[in-house]
């Protein structure tokens, strides 16, 4: 241990220069944060000093964990690379790896490919552009972070994760949706929220998916999901979408969020009877119709819509027994109603329990 290094046995934090190990008596796991020190003014020649010695002694980070460790976390810590942190060392036992938020652009596959029993990798908030070759040998793999990055598209070496079940891609630049063929067997959660997605395709392979995030794009259609069979979640807010449409074959879907588009029409829900969370809130939504055969619905949120009246209101969800929250405010229809309008939708639903974010007095 150098000079540098003190133990503090009874918290188990070990302080080394610039950073706090913080493990888990048995061993088995670490958190490892920076601790930045508060800058008065402009940065001295020896703060300079200090900051390239922090990155120079990077072998020392993990220096006292042992051989066994199975979960690594280095969170913030200012890393530029994972070469030099000695990795390699827990290859045999090494199942979780968090590093979020740091700096590295680069993932050495000598590093990586020897992390052969790694079941998650968390590389959320860094600045990798690639991932090219860098996890061909994690076969172990199950859940792989890559959000806030600067990938440009899908992984073509994904199909190499035969474990693969949960996939974040959020806040990228990707375009197009590929390279997902190889881990349709296994792939149960696929997130790429936040980039600049047009099109919904490529997915035929993804037989087992159960959720697809989708939102903060620029998709313009439901299209190309007929093979997701399995699905139960499908989120596509703050999109383009105008037409409810291609959900026929999704008879399993139980949540369906489209918030934040320019739908007009409740309508194509025909054979989704497992609903049970529907989200149509800020569209441009004129009626409630088309939901009444909905009888596992829970929630509906079609607030800020432009729906004027509550006629129809208790034609088609005074029967669904299961439904415990509606949101309706922001409509023409609460202006108009005035005070009137939570007597109204309460005797119209005398089941629900909230009203817009205001839990209902059940007498």
């Amino acid at each position: 241990m150098s000079e540098a290094t003190a133990v503090d046995a009874n918290s188990t934090k070990v302080q080394m220069g610039g950073v706090t190990v913080d493990t888990v008596p048995q061993g088995r796991a670490a958190r490892v944060a920076s601790v930045v020190p508060a800058a008065e003014g402009e940065s001295s020649g020896d703060e300079d000093a200090e900051d390239e010695e922090a990155i120079i002694e990077d072998a020392e980070i993990l220096e006292d964990l042992p051989d066994d460790t199975e979960e690594i976390e280095l969170i913030h810590s200012r890393l530029n690379s994972i070469s030099n942190l000695g990795l390699p060392r827990f290859a045999r036992h090494l199942k979780k790896l968090c590093l979020r938020q740091n700096y590295i652009a680069v993932l050495d596959p000598d590093v990586l490919n020897k992390l052969e029993e790694l079941e998650e990798l968390d590389l959320y908030d860094n600045r990798v552009k690639s991932v090219d070759d860098a996890i061909v040998a994690l076969g172990k793999l199950s859940t792989l972070d890559l959000s806030f990055n600067l990938l440009r598209r899908v992984p073509e070496t994904l199909d190499r994760l035969r474990s693969l079940r949960t996939v974040f891609f959020v806040q990228n630049k990707i375009t197009h949706i590929t390279g997902l063929d190889g881990v349709g067997a296994t792939l149960r959660s696929l997130e790429l929220g936040g980039n600049k997605l047009r099109k919904i395709e490529n997915l035929d392979a993804l037989v087992n998916l159960e959720e697809l995030w989708l939102g903060k794009n620029k998709i313009t259609k439901l299209e190309n999901l007929d093979s997701l069979k399995r699905l139960k979640i499908l989120s596509i807010q703050s999109n383009r979408i105008t037409k409810l449409e291609g959900l026929e074959n999704l008879e399993g879907l139980e949540e369906l969020y489209l918030s934040h588009n320019g739908i007009e029409r409740l309508e194509g829900l025909e054979r989704n009877l497992k609903l049970r969370t529907l989200d149509v809130g800020n569209n441009f939504v004129e009626r409630l119709e088309n939901v009444s055969h909905l009888s596992s619905l829970e929630e509906l949120w079609s607030n800020d819509n432009k729906i004027s009246t509550l006629e129809g209101l208790e034609a088609q969800l005074r029967h669904i027994a299961t439904l415990e929250t509606i949101y309706l405010e922001g409509n023409p229809v609460q202006k108009s109603e005035g005070a009137n309008y939570r007597r109204k939708v309460m005797l119209a639903l005398p089941q629900v329990k909230q009203l817009d974010a205001t839990y209902v007095r059940q007498s």
